[in-house]
């Protein structure tokens, strides 16, 4: 999930809009909520759910890598939306939102993604595809900007969740480029989408201060 953050002054934008990760995390509730409730049954952390999420890109790096591209988006598919439970599991428990845990989720998240994209640039490199390797880079570099510049605009009390390439956009565009195995197009259209979606925060980062000047 990209960081979330809370703010004192936080100032709320008219032009916020219910993101893609609201309205999915609305619609799943009916699944995400009884799997939560069986995690705080058997004592399971946030904490722990976020370094387990994080430990499971070693093994998508590793299918990506292997040339096991199917596989990899199967796995990507099932296991990634686990990713969702950390924070509902510590509403449950009813710990302290913007706490380290929301800290560690957030720098994993980064981590995590790091990790996934270097499965990427192995079996491109093993390919000789150095071509494919710059996308790689550029879909990696693009991601990390996005996230980035959300949690430097939340930092500074401003509304930052816009674009067409946040963190449920991309893993949504990964698994399907993966199952369909055109690791290729998904490099191609995260390194363009990644970077417009930079461009669209910086702009509304700029109208957000401007209207309170």
């Amino acid at each position: 999930m990209e960081p979330v953050k809370t703010h004192p002054h936080k100032l709320q934008s008219p032009l916020a809009k219910p993101t893609l990760t609201d309205r999915l995390r609305t619609h799943a509730a009916v699944i995400i909520n009884p799997m939560v409730e069986f995690l705080a049954r058997w004592r399971f952390t946030p904490d722990g759910l976020t370094i387990t999420g994080m430990l499971f890109h070693f093994f998508f790096a590793w299918l990506i890598a292997s040339g096991h591209i199917f596989w990899a988006g199967v796995a990507i598919m099932f296991i990634a939306p686990l990713d969702a439970l950390d924070g509902a599991l510590a509403r449950r428990l009813g710990r302290k939102q913007g706490g380290f845990g929301a800290f560690l989720d957030s720098t994993l998240d980064r981590l995590a993604e790091i990790i996934l994209f270097a499965g990427y640039l192995l079996y491109f490199n093993r390919e000789g595809e150095g071509l494919w390797q710059a996308a790689a880079y550029l879909a990696i570099t693009g991601s990390l900007m996005v996230s980035y510049a959300r949690s430097r605009a939340e930092a500074l009390g401003l509304e930052c969740k816009i674009g067409i390439a946040s963190r449920v956009e991309r893993y949504i565009l990964i698994i399907v480029t993966l199952l369909l195995q055109w690791p290729e197009a998904g490099l191609l259209i995260l390194a363009v989408t990644t970077y417009i979606t930079l461009a669209q925060r910086i702009w509304h980062v700029w109208k957000q201060t401007r209207a309170k000047e």
